[in-house]
């Protein structure tokens, strides 16, 4: 089927009023496509399916759905669904995940193993320090950082990770077209070429305020833990944290003076159950064992034996698959998608096995995003 009908009918539904991504999820999984699913809703609605959705399935505006799909033909430029292979496995498995996602930049990012680094957006020069030093450490060790693009710690978070090979990844909480706040649209643009700016928003939608839980959930569910660096006792990351929680996912928070007033979040999150952390290393440790089960999450989803070079590349051994990737890798400079080819392999299935490999300090990724074997 030619790619932009699939594409409109996706456009179609995700945009369709009060269908929202669960409910999506579960008409998906009866009727097989986007298509097969909106013959299906125009010809039987379901009972219950309010008017205005059945007003738009039947004459959705051509205009805005042109719009999206000129967007999607743009180069770095997807529309990720569920239905796709390559969907974070890490997030398909969260309650009330998206259908879709809208990506500008390197989709393979997303399956890499990412760690959440959020706080306030009036943060003390301290805490913009921690949060870029963090960043910038948990990077250089293979960890891919993600936040939310907003002011404060999420921008010092995105700034120290793009000064690592582990690259960030930016969920906003509007279109990926959209950058809020403005001030950050240097910053946007850098992110797409060193990582991804996703959202679960379609292109052209503004910052609302209903919006961002959603994106607080996206963020930690693509996640394997949550960081917290200065949150008040309202903040906003407290919710992506508990979010973090809910989910099952690692919470960290770092503590600071009583005198602070952005430090009693990360005290509460600390006596709610969180890790206190002062170091990268600490965080490294903590998810070892998160890492190796996205691993196995991500080749159970490619349909691949259980014994997969994503889990085999956690061992200290140099044999198994982690040693047929390495010796693919090769010892020059090699493009994700080459190592793919040259082992016959998914390219979600190469991302998986290198951020495992990087973790463990035998490949890294080159300034212009090639990967490379270190000695050993």
């Amino acid at each position: 089927m030619h790619a932009d009908t699939e594409h409109e009918a996706w456009l179609i539904l995700l945009r369709t009023p009060m269908l929202g991504g669960a409910g999506l999820r579960a008409l998906l999984a009866r009727a097989g496509s986007s298509t097969a699913l909106l013959t299906r809703l125009r010809r039987a609605p379901p009972e219950g399916l309010p008017a205005v959705a059945r007003a738009w399935l039947h004459a959705p505006d051509a205009a805005r759905i042109d719009a999206d799909l000129h967007w999607l033909r743009q180069p770095e430029q997807r529309l990720l669904t569920c239905l796709d292979a390559d969907f974070p496995p890490q997030l398909d498995a969260c309650p009330g995940a998206p259908a879709a996602l809208f990506v500008r930049g390197d989709a393979a990012r997303l399956l890499l193993p990412q760690l959440a680094i959020v706080g306030a957006r009036a943060a003390t020069p301290e805490g913009l320090a921690h949060a870029r030093r963090f960043a910038a450490q948990l990077g250089a060790a293979g960890l891919t950082i993600s936040s939310g693009l907003a002011a404060g710690i999420d921008g010092a978070a995105h700034t120290g990770a793009l000064h690592s090979a582990g690259g960030t990844v930016a969920v906003v909480g509007t279109g990926c077209d959209v950058v809020y706040p403005a001030r950050h649209r240097e910053l946007a643009a850098r992110i797409v070429v060193h990582g991804a700016v996703v959202s679960a928003f379609p292109p052209a939608t503004t910052a609302r305020a209903a919006h961002f839980p959603m994106r607080n959930r996206v963020l930690a569910g693509l996640a394997l833990g949550v960081l917290v660096v200065e949150a008040g006792q309202r903040s906003g990351a407290l919710i992506t944290a508990h979010a973090g929680t809910t989910l099952g996912r690692e919470v960290f928070a770092v503590p600071g003076s009583i005198a602070n007033p952005l430090a009693r979040g990360c005290h509460r999150l600390i006596r709610e159950g969180a890790q206190l952390v002062e170091s990268a290393e600490e965080i490294i440790d903590a998810l070892r064992t998160s890492i190796a089960a996205q691993g196995l999450r991500l080749s159970a989803r490619l349909g691949e034996d259980a014994d997969v070079s994503a889990a085999s590349a956690t061992t200290a051994a140099p044999d198994g698959d982690a040693a047929r990737w390495l010796d693919a890798l090769g010892h020059a400079p090699v493009a994700l998608e080459t190592l793919a080819l040259r082992l016959d392999q998914p390219v979600a299935a190469a991302a998986a096995a290198l951020g495992l490999l990087e973790l463990d300090g035998r490949v890294a990724r080159t300034a212009g995003g090639l990967w490379q074997r270190l000695p050993d």
